[in-house]
Order: structure tokens, then C-alpha cells, then sequence
């Protein structure tokens, strides 16, 4: 029995290391009796104990056991909203690349990808790419979109990841953690990763690639290790963002702006929609919290099946 990281997962064979050696793993059947309520029951960064198969020519395994996950990230699928996929496990931190144009990152979807990573408790900076495409008016845009959430607390970094500038930030902050990227198709996160490790291009481009073509539903996500113990998940771009598994007087505990009002408000249960003497609400009302942080709330609570 040989305890191994996950580094790549297809949906039925995945890529595990273990002592400098990569297996070509299955899944033993019972694995998927275990109540896991998602379409994929190991992501890339679990750990997990495998035995290996000692008549196979190529190293190769059968994974029997999935030790406990620190954290994960988790959506809902497109075009399945019954089902979930879990993107990756045990995450220090993930990096949400975001363009105002070409494409557009609408605040919608940031805001729902905020949601979760609180709700699972990981750490998320927001990245502005393609800084060198933008125009003075654009640039005053993002400025004032980075204002509103490094003023809930949020990091926030503005890179051209094709003119290398910021990334030597990016990677000082990847130093000795696993780091998620994540965002649509086309923001850059393969250009990115191309500019932090050149070695890494035609894995990256295929992803890319393939994933631009507008294949969402099944999406597959692989592992890097590159130098300085930087461990990296690159994601396929993520048309849509669903929130899981969250009841309506949930959803305002992962607003960070929200939790020291809460107190505040005269009913303990208020859903900060249209209730009397709501802090939240005062506070939207006064400019304190940002117009479209709490429309976007709003439409977590209306319909939580709407992607942008």
C-alpha cells in the first residue's frame, strides 16, 4: 500500500505521485459507494492510499482509500445544475483571473466564486490580466473594481501576464503552497502559467485549447510542481458558477462586509432582501457596501441557477 497526491484526474483514470513516481491509477468500485455527492469522487490534490499492480508493466494502481480533505472547491455543473463537480482539494490559496473585456469577467461571477471559496474556507486573490490591452478609461475601471473588494479585504493584483509584469508577486505568494487558478476561457491563466514556468507550454496549451472550444461539462483539472515548493492546480476556463449546497440565510456569512453588521440587524434571521431595520441594508443604502456586491446577493438568494 503506497500513499500518493493526486496530480491529474480524467474522470476514470487519474495521475497519483508518490516518492518521485507517477501511477496510472483506477478507482476500486466501492469508493463510489461512499456518499460523495459530486461527479467526480477524487480530485486533483486529494492524498490517497493505492495498491499497486505488480503485473503491469507501466507503474499503475488501484486507489482504495481517500484521506480526509483539508478543504475543496466545488460547483455546479452547467448543464447538470443537479449534479456537483469538485474542481480541486486541499488548497492554500487560488488566484481568480479576471478581464473586464476581451472576455468580460461580469462582477456576477466573481462574486459567486467568492461565495464558495469563503464558504470552504480558502484563501481567494482576485488578478486583473491584460493590463497592456486596456485603455486609460478601461484601466480607471478596474481600479475602481479592485477598490470595492481590497475594501472588503480581499487581495487584489493588476498583471500583464504577456509583458511579465507583477508575476515575480505572484510568484513569491505561490512559494511553499498550493496554488488554484481559475477563471473563464480566454483571461490568460495558460499565458500565465507560461510566464511562470516556460517548461509547462504544451501541457497548458492543450487545455486551453481543448477547453475554448466550449467543452464545459466535463471539466479536468492537473497539478503542477515547479521550483521554490510552488504546486500548482491549472482549472479548464469556467463558464458559469453555481453556489452548492448553501441555504438563503447562509449565503450572507461568506459576504465578509456583511458578518459585522449581522448584529445589528433587528431580526436575528434577516435575509437583508427587504426586512425593517436592517443594518445591511442601511449600509448598502449609505454607499458603505458596493451596489453590485449586494444586487449580486440578491440574485444568489432569487435564483441560484443563473451564470454569467
Amino acid at each position: 500500500m503506497k500513499k500518493g497526491l493526486v496530480f491529474r484526474s480524467t474522470g476514470s483514470w487519474y495521475t497519483v505521485e508518490s516518492d518521485g513516481i507517477f501511477y496510472a491509477c483506477r478507482i476500486k468500485g466501492k469508493l463510489r459507494l461512499k456518499g460523495i455527492k459530486s461527479t467526480n469522487p477524487i480530485a486533483v490534490g486529494d492524498w490517497v492510499f493505492f495498491e499497486v499492480d505488480q503485473n503491469a508493466s507501466e507503474p499503475e494502481g488501484t486507489i482504495v482509500e481517500i484521506e480526509e480533505r483539508h478543504n475543496y472547491i466545488v460547483r455546479k455543473s452547467v448543464n447538470l445544475s443537479k449534479q456537483t463537480h469538485i474542481i480541486a482539494s486541499n488548497i492554500d490559496q487560488v488566484f481568480l483571473l479576471i478581464t473586464l473585456y476581451n472576455p468580460p469577467t461580469f462582477p456576477a461571477f466573481i462574486d459567486r466564486f467568492l461565495v464558495t471559496a469563503e464558504a470552504y474556507q480558502i484563501p481567494a486573490i482576485l488578478v486583473f490580466n491584460k493590463l497592456d490591452t486596456c485603455t486609460p478609461e478601461q484601466k480607471e475601471e478596474i481600479d475602481t473594481m479592485a477598490d470595492i473588494y481590497e475594501n472588503i479585504g480581499y487581495t487584489t493584483l493588476k498583471i500583464s501576464a504577456t509583458e511579465r509584469d507583477n508575476i515575480s508577486t505572484i510568484e513569491s505568494m505561490m512559494q511553499n503552497k498550493v496554488s488554484m487558478f481559475s477563471g473563464h476561457s480566454g483571461v490568460g491563466k495558460s499565458t500565465l502559467i507560461n510566464a511562470i514556468a516556460p517548461d509547462l507550454n504544451v501541457k497548458t496549451a492543450a487545455i486551453s485549447n481543448q477547453y475554448q472550444q466550449g467543452t464545459h461539462t466535463t471539466t479536468f483539472a492537473e497539478m503542477f510542481a515547479l521550483p521554490k515548493g510552488m504546486k500548482l492546480i491549472d482549472t479548464p476556463g469556467i463558464k458559469g458558477f453555481g453556489v452548492v449546497d448553501m441555504q438563503a440565510d447562509e449565503v450572507g456569512n461568506y459576504f465578509p462586509e456583511f458578518v459585522p453588521l449581522k448584529p445589528r440587524c433587528r431580526f436575528n434571521n434577516c435575509l437583508h432582501q427587504n426586512e425593517p431595520h436592517c443594518a445591511v441594508i442601511a449600509a448598502y443604502q449609505e454607499g458603505v457596501i458596493a451596489e453590485t456586491r449586494y444586487l449580486n446577493y440578491l440574485q444568489m438568494l432569487e435564483n441560484d441557477n443563473t451564470y454569467r
